[in-house]
């Protein structure tokens, strides 16, 4: 799960509309006898051959996401093939053919819904209780949290930034950083469970006496506040919500990063169990850059993809509305933000060590006064690898 989601069930009273999305169509190529089609389809083949994952990867490679169907999820939705995609609303995932860049791999891609889809366990408590699964979204500090028991392995960031912020009313107050808000006693409302908070109190930036834990996901409390308290949030959702569906509120809120307050974490790693890392290693060579490659083309593109997402989320009808302005505001959100992005190196998706390391570092002890168990010895090494970015597959320079 992916704490601080607003569930747009909660906020269905204050939801005027949400856009009609167009059902994506079915396959409808058809053989022919000409020798014009049957070039093409020659054609087509060798291409698809060159990224074929046929031989290496299983017939179905499983993506499970820690929420709801969501922009934030855009390179495992981007890796399906629109006119092949099939929306199973009771299970609350989407299947279709994996293509890289519009060609056919030889497999199936099943991306898979989390939160509420699967009794809001996290995606390392389902990898490991459902082993059909190839790929789950992992935090960092989660991955540290399970290094004992379930470990993982990241073998790839499509994130470079984490989207989750605190959000105030610009207003009520003029907050430059998320110390500001701690000099001040202004109530912060979080998600209990968020280890970031612990973070944030434990290094003084925040005062113990002014956090409460009993956010629930509604607006009630921010907009009964009349703006008077911060609230978490993610930047690809709350800025949207509150100020286009929220109507009781209907204005612009104002957001300040997590990560800017010392807390690098990476969210939503693509990450394998550990145990699995050397068997996986031939499909994982190959499919990685093939999600780096559609994260690069949804960043420059986001409207098929988006199309895909929108469609999930009305067919399971399950209170999470999410209507197409969201979904391009979130696209849109990533790369202004630079929650999309190629970081210090030139690839799009590798990881750094120091920062993991850091996060070791930072959240380590929490968990120990948590009695949470780590892995011994921990280092940065366990928790990820580079071995399988393609160094060439990145954003364009600006």
């Amino acid at each position: 799960m992916t704490p601080g989601r607003t569930p747009l069930s909660l906020l269905a009273v204050l939801v005027a509309s949400t856009l009609a999305v167009t059902a994506c169509g079915s396959d409808d190529d058809s053989s022919s006898t000409t020798t014009e089609a049957s070039t093409a389809t020659t054609t087509a083949s060798t291409a698809s051959s060159a990224v074929s994952l046929k031989d290496v990867c299983p017939s179905k490679v499983v993506i499970q996401t820690d929420w709801h169907p969501e922009s934030d999820h855009s390179e495992a939705y981007a890796l399906i093939d629109p006119a092949t995609a099939k929306y199973d609303k009771g299970k609350k995932r989407v299947t279709g053919e994996l293509v890289a860049k519009g060609q056919d791999t030889g497999v199936q891609v099943e991306v898979r819904a989390g939160g509420p889809a699967i009794g809001f366990q996290s995606p390392t408590q389902q990898m490991y209780t459902d082993k059909s699964i190839t790929l789950g979204y992992v935090n960092t500090d989660e991955s540290v949290q399970n290094s004992g028991k379930f470990p993982t392995v990241s073998v790839m960031a499509p994130r470079e930034q984490w989207a989750q912020v605190l959000i105030f009313d610009p207003g009520t107050y003029d907050f430059k950083t998320i110390a500001d808000i701690g000099k001040t006693d202004t109530k912060v409302l979080y998600f209990k469970g968020n280890v970031y908070m612990d973070y944030l109190t434990g290094a003084g930036i925040l005062k113990k006496s002014q956090v409460d834990s009993s956010y629930d996901g509604k607006p009630a409390r921010f907009v009964t506040s009349g703006g008077k308290v911060v609230q978490q949030g993610f930047i690809t959702a709350e800025p949207w919500q509150y100020e286009n569906t929220v109507k009781q509120w209907g204005k612009k809120v104002a957001t300040l990063s997590i990560a800017d307050a010392g807390y690098p974490n990476y969210g939503e790693t693509l990450a394998v169990r550990k145990a699995d890392i050397t068997k996986e290693s031939g499909c994982l060579k190959k499919l990685v850059p093939i999600i780096q490659q559609a994260q690069v083309d949804y960043a420059a593109d986001p409207a098929a993809t988006n199309a895909v997402i929108v469609q999930a989320a009305k067919v399971y009808n399950n209170g999470w509305e999410y209507p197409a302005e969201l979904a391009a505001y979130a696209a849109k959100a990533q790369v202004d933000n630079g929650i999309i992005g190629n970081g210090d190196t030139p690839p799009l998706g590798d990881i750094d060590a120091t920062r993991v390391q850091k996060m070791i570092d930072l959240v380590g002890p929490i968990y120990s006064k948590q009695n949470i168990k780590i892995a011994p010895g921990l280092k940065a090494a366990d928790l990820f690898t580079n071995e399988f970015i393609d160094t060439k597959i990145g954003l364009p320079a600006k």
